[in-house]
């Protein structure tokens, strides 16, 4: 089977570099292959706002309430307008189209991570259905292989994993955890490990990273990728601050592969400094 690294049709995917030079001529952006949207749905254009910025993946909660998904961080900031179609997919699909099958013109595969909030079994139900009506745009999963396209669906959050590897025919992936590290499980299905960086990390920026930290963190990153699987993690420091900057250098060096940020500017404006370092 393939891994994440695979080359989806028409659609360069280049996960390892800093950026992807493909959209610049004609827009402007800067694809950025490590850049991650966490909370993207809580900016004031989700969706726009990352891809204006270049970002490669984004991120949406959501719930499941009367067979529709809404995106909201808790189940009290759910309004009627906010519905996973209307601030993803429906944009997805209308700039694909306009891209000639990419996100980015020529540009590297997108990442859509969704973040089940709600019951697992339920919601991803209607979520699989929802996508099988986008499925021109999203990579797919059958006994026949995988079929790439623009978009890579990522579960995560309550994730239903013993029915999402049951399906003869799934449109999303399970998002993994360090636990999943050395699973034998295809990158098909695991193509991501994401996992909380203090649960694992106690040095958050503040001084040079003890080298024991350093060494753990490669690690992680090398058995990964062994397995043809992407690393992100969350909860990593990010205000303004040296600290962050210290330590989203010490991820890139480590070759992580998405750097998780709630600051769409900050992040853009390191990976530009660094890659043109």
């Amino acid at each position: 089977m393939r891994s994440i690294y695979a080359i989806a049709p028409s659609c360069l995917v280049s996960i390892l570099l800093l950026s992807c030079q493909s959209e610049p001529a004609r827009t402007g952006i800067v694809p950025l292959c490590r850049a991650h949207a966490h909370n993207d749905y809580k900016h004031s254009r989700p969706l726009v706002d990352a891809i204006a910025r270049g970002f490669t993946s984004v991120e949406a909660d959501i719930f499941l309430i009367d067979g529709e998904l809404y995106v909201a961080h808790a189940s009290h900031e759910i309004t009627p307008e906010r519905t996973l179609r209307s601030l993803y997919l429906d944009p997805l699909s209308k700039r694909i189209a306009r891209n000639g099958g990419c996100v980015y013109r020529n540009g590297p595969l997108f990442t859509l991570l969704i973040d089940i909030k709600s019951a697992a079994l339920p919601t991803y139900e209607v979520l699989n259905r929802i996508l099988a009506k986008y499925q021109d745009i999203f990579t797919s999963y059958s006994v026949a292989g995988r079929n790439d396209k623009a978009v890579l669906a990522i579960v995560s959050g309550n994730r239903p994993r013993a029915l999402m590897e049951s399906q003869e025919l799934r449109f999303a992936a399970y998002d993994g955890r360090l636990t999943d590290l050395e699973s034998d499980a295809p990158a098909d299905l695991i193509p991501l490990i994401s996992d909380n960086w203090t649960r694992h990390f106690a040095w958050k920026g503040i001084g040079p990273i003890p080298a024991e930290e350093r060494r753990k963190l490669r690690t992680i990153v090398q058995s990964a990728h062994r397995k043809g699987r992407r690393v992100r993690f969350w909860a990593t420091p990010d205000d303004p601050s040296a600290a962050r900057q210290a330590l989203w250098r010490e991820l890139i060096l480590a070759d992580v592969d998405l750097i998780n940020t709630d600051d769409l500017d900050g992040l853009q404006q390191f990976l530009l400094a660094n890659q043109a370092r």
